[in-house]
Formats: C-alpha cells, structure tokens, sequence
C-alpha cells in the first residue's frame, strides 16, 4: 500500500535499492517458501506463552491466502510459495498439543481486487467483490478449519449492509459448526467498530486504561512498528517483557483481553527474540497465572494511593488480587483502595 498506492519514498527506494526493475507485488508469491515452518514447534511456543487462544491471519488487505481457496485462484499458499495448507497445518498442531482455542482472522476488503475497485467506484451500489470472493471465503474457511474466534477487519469504507455481515453472522451463530462456542470481534463494515460484537477491538493497539461494559481486547504488536516481521528491526523496536507484563495487567484489570502480534519469517519461523517474549509471558504467568485466568474486573481498578497498580477480582474464591508493577522502594506496599475489616479479611 505505501509501495504501490501512497508511493511514500523510503517504500519506493526499497524496493529500487532491493529488488530488481520491474519487481510487482505478485512476484513476493513464490518467495514466500515457509521451508522452515513446523507448526508443532509454533503450537509449544504459544502452549509455553500462557496463551488461552490464537489468532492466524488468514488472509490479509492484498488477498493471499494462507489455505488453497478456491475463490483465490494461483493466489494462495498452495498453490503458489509454500505449496502447503498453512491453516490446516496450525489448526492441527495447536489442537493436537494445546488446550488453546483456534481463531483466524481474515480481512473483508482487499486493496487492489479489481472487482473490489469496481464496486467502490460505483459506491457500493454493484456487490460483485463481497458475493464472488470475500463471503464465500469466509463461509469456506469456517467450514473446513472450524475457527472458534472469527477476527474480521478492513471494511474498506462499506457498510455491513454490503458485505452482508449480518447475513454471514446468523448463520455463523445459528448453523455453522461453531455456533455453540464460536466468539467474533467489532469490524464488520463501517459503524459496527466498538459498537456491535462479541467482543469490541474499537481501534489497534486500543488500550484505555478504565473499564468499559463490554468486553473488549487489546489487539497490539510486539515491535512497535509493525505487525509483520522486519529484517532490519534494532532491539530497541521489540517491547520488553517489562512493557508486555504492563499491557497484559492494564488490560486484564478493565475487563479486555490481550492479543499479542508476531511477525514470522517469509520461511517460516518464528524469530527467537519472538519466541523469547512469548516464553518470558508464560514465564510471568506461571507465577501470577491466579490474578489473571477467570477473573473479573474489580470496583478498583487502579490504587488510589499507590500508582502503579491494578486489580483484578477471582469470583470463584471471592479474592481481590493486587498487581504492583514497581517493587516499593521502602519494603512496604500501600494499598488504599481495600477496605478490610478487622478478623474477617485475609492479605
């Protein structure tokens, strides 16, 4: 997009400086080869993250899928790069060696699909794009993969009247083969972001630091730049686990969850400083696991006296969990906001 439509200059004399002269986006196809991809290893690592569920990008804004679609013709993992069914590979593995539910996001619009362009230009009167391609993919991988978490994004400017999103949604929750544990997100065409879904992603990275009445999830990038991978990252663009722990209790003590994004390789490996973060999270929560699995918001959600901390409640044993993100300087830890009574409260 910032290549080929923005033409932003530093995207453009990459691409001069790195490829050769006439190099189009469709030339990447081959060059994506996945040789290295073994999606047992990637299950364990997201087994050891602590993580109760994932989310594959099925399918991105330039429409390569990661499955052999039918309605992508020579444009998709089996057919072109890897020659390998990527979803299938991954939905297997994780849930052959996990207990972690299986989710696939999947992108409605797609930048430069000419029937896509067409039904723009015409306002989105004409609905060949969504009817041809983006709704029979949807209906395609639900049925073969079974995704227990539908993340859609990229409106593409239309309206959920023309993607047909409520169509899609009543057979997804009344006769799809998840419609007794399936979860779907907020972006289903313009006006439904944080206003209509099962869960609400309202914007990237969207972490408000107050409850909200809804569930909701912080959907945010472990390099701070990009949600994909980038052969020239310094080690300073990657989170460390210090500012990874923060997101997680922050959004935990306002009732969301935390969806982490890795960028893997074009041959298919999860990078190792990836794999680390993923490792020193599961790490944490093997430890503080208790003040965050099952838990509810709290009255509180922040100190009022000590800042730096955040509270989570376990209605199964009726406790309220105080996360400190900054060892007290002084050995004594000061909370105000818990109100405890003399010979019934328990620290």
């Amino acid at each position: 997009w910032y290549w080929q439509k923005e033409k932003r200059e530093p995207y453009v004399k990459f691409m001069e400086a790195n490829y050769p002269p006439g190099f189009s986006y469709e030339d990447f196809g081959p060059l994506f080869t996945a040789e290295f991809f073994d999606p047992n290893q990637w299950a364990d690592t997201l087994k050891a993250s602590g993580a109760k569920y994932v989310v594959l990008t099925s399918k991105h804004h330039e429409g390569f899928t990661l499955w052999g679609s039918k309605y992508s013709w020579n444009w998709n993992a089996v057919d072109v790069g890897p020659k390998r069914d990527l979803v299938a590979e991954l939905a297997m593995s994780v849930r052959n060696r996990t207990d972690l539910r299986f989710g696939l996001y999947h992108s409605l619009f797609e930048w430069f699909n000419p029937l896509f362009l067409e039904d723009a230009t015409n306002f989105f009167k004409t609905r060949k794009f969504p009817t041809s391609k983006s709704l029979p993919e949807l209906y395609e991988i639900v049925t073969r993969y079974q995704p227990e978490i539908i993340w859609s994004d990229g409106n593409g400017n239309a309206l959920d009247t023309y993607w047909n999103s409520t169509g899609f949604l009543a057979w997804l929750y009344n006769d799809s083969p998840v419609r007794d544990t399936v979860v779907t997100n907020d972006r289903w065409g313009v006006g439904s972001i944080c206003t209509h879904g099962g869960f609400y992603t309202c914007s990237d990275r969207y972490n408000p630091g107050h409850l909200l009445p809804h569930k909701w999830e912080n959907c945010m990038t472990v390099d701070k730049r990009s949600w994909g991978y980038r052969r020239d990252a310094q080690l300073d663009d990657y989170l460390a686990i210090e500012d990874l722990v923060k997101q997680l209790v922050e959004t935990v003590s306002c009732g969301g969850n935390l969806l982490m994004n890795i960028g893997p390789t074009h041959d298919g490996r999860i990078a190792v400083i990836f794999e680390e973060r993923l490792r020193q999270m599961g790490a944490w929560l093997k430890v503080n696991g208790e003040a965050i699995y099952g838990t509810k918001p709290w009255r509180a959600q922040n100190d009022t006296v000590t800042p730096e901390v955040w509270y989570t409640f376990s209605p199964k044993e009726g406790k309220v969990n105080a996360v400190f993100l900054n060892w007290p300087v002084s050995g004594t830890l000061t909370l105000g906001e818990p109100q405890a009574k003399l010979g019934e409260t328990q620290v």
